[in-house]
């Protein structure tokens, strides 16, 4: 092992490149994980599990492939939800083929079908930047769309477009289908999003991820460092993808329980991108944060007025909603453009010093 000297103290280049290189900052992740896969399934009440912390684990799933993409790369998409798409039904082709075979597995799988999607439309990020990659990945998003709903294969010949989810069991136990219970839908959907978020936190932390932020600071520097733009990039889109994908068949086969590709539209592409934007850019738990608040805001608005006692319209409240929603994007990109990420770190530093602040 090598060491090298700061001040008085040794330290080693294992310990700078360690994730979590404060102790309290690990044990706050193992009271997080105690509570997630302990406290939360044990209490948690089936309208809890099913309505909130499944849709929030498959949204922040979603919101780490894109903040790999935007926050990490700094390459602009608005294709998020056609790769969903990509997952979902690459997923319901697979179990409809070899339905023998663990859902698990195909899930995963679906991923990398989305992942090769990704790059073949990521290519055209080799040449351009900025508001014209925005476009190219709109038109990917619409392209998509339209395949979901015109090309009949993807269904089984189905012409409605929609996937319905077969019963499938991990062993021994429903995990799919319209006897799965929310405990059990619950405890996979995190165990996956957990491992993915530990695959993440280690690729950003290596070679992998400071190729990404090198061509995020600036790419032709990068490129004059030695960084290859095409491997970077297509990389980039491709692990991106295969979030977004595994998020997409996630969201169908432990939440909804079937879909239609109205469920992959454009405005779910917003829905993500905001997500990103209010928790944190180039930040991992800032994905978790931003999926939660704007998925649980909408849930607390409407309970709200109920528990106020407030006589307000059902429809005042959802363009409550997005009054609210653009309002917090505004004022994160103008007072905090790093998000509830940053607005975090700088309270765990002051708490580490308190009460001697100098």
């Amino acid at each position: 092992m090598f060491y090298r000297e700061a001040g008085q103290y040794k330290t080693s280049y294992a310990a700078d490149m360690a994730i979590f290189p404060i102790r309290q900052d690990r044990i706050g992740i193992a009271v997080i994980l105690l509570i997630a896969f302990v406290i939360i399934p044990v209490f948690g009440n089936q309208f809890f599990l099913s309505s909130v912390m499944i849709p929030t684990l498959v949204f922040s799933l979603a919101a780490i492939g894109l903040n790999i993409l935007t926050g990490y790369t700094g390459l602009i998409s608005l294709g998020t939800a056609a790769f969903m798409g990509v997952g979902a039904y690459a997923c319901y082709k697979l179990t409809s083929w070899f339905p023998g075979v663990n859902i698990l597995v195909w899930i995963i799988a679906s991923g990398f079908v989305s992942a090769g999607v990704g790059a073949l439309f990521g290519l055209p990020s080799l040449r351009i930047k900025g508001f014209y990659l925005v476009v190219a990945t709109l038109a990917a998003q619409f392209f998509l769309q339209w395949c979901f709903v015109r090309i009949p294969w993807l269904v089984n010949y189905n012409t409605s477009g929609a996937i319905e989810v077969p019963e499938r069991t991990l062993f021994g136990v429903v995990i799919t289908g319209a006897n799965a219970t929310p405990t059990a839908r619950y405890l996979v959907l995190l165990s996956v999003v957990a491992a993915l978020t530990w695959f993440a936190s280690n690729l950003v932390h290596g070679r992998v991820g400071r190729a990404w932020m090198a061509v995020r600071d600036m790419d032709i520097a990068a490129e004059l460092m030695g960084i290859r733009l095409l491997t970077t990039k297509l990389l980039a889109f491709a692990v991106s993808s295969f979030y977004c994908g595994v998020a997409g068949a996630l969201m169908v086969f432990l939440w909804y329980g079937s879909a239609e590709p109205e469920v992959f539209v454009i405005n779910q592409s917003f829905l993500v991108l905001f997500m990103v934007i209010i928790g944190g850019l180039g930040s991992l738990i800032g994905s978790f944060m931003g999926a939660a608040l704007i998925y649980m805001l909408p849930i607390v608005l409407r309970m709200l007025p109920a528990a106020l006692g407030l006589p307000i319209a059902s429809a005042t409240v959802e363009h409550l909603q997005f009054i609210i929603v653009g309002a917090l994007i505004i004022v994160f990109l103008i007072a905090e453009p790093h998000g509830l990420a940053r607005l975090w770190q700088t309270g765990k530093q002051k708490l580490r010093i308190w009460p001697f602040p100098y």
